[in-house]
């Protein structure tokens, strides 16, 4: 595992305690570390919606995918 050290706000910093202190976390690096799994998440639900979105639209491929792949090459 990876150390990174970076600044936040006094805001920020007021708002990991709490989430410490609410248990949404063991320590602050668990609660930024949840943070960014969430927002892992969340980036690829909405690569997912985009993804239903541009089927629906029509601008989906179709096809054998190995004759589409090689399209691609």
């Amino acid at each position: 595992m990876t150390t990174l050290s970076i600044p936040v706000s006094g805001d920020l910093e007021k708002f990991i305690e709490r989430m410490v202190r609410d248990g949404k976390g063991a320590n602050k690096a668990d609660v930024v570390r949840r943070a960014l799994r969430e927002y892992e998440e969340n980036e690829a639900l909405q690569n997912i919606l985009q993804s239903e979105m541009e089927i629906a639209q029509g601008k989906g491929l179709r096809g054998d995918l190995r004759k589409l792949a090689k399209k691609f090459k």
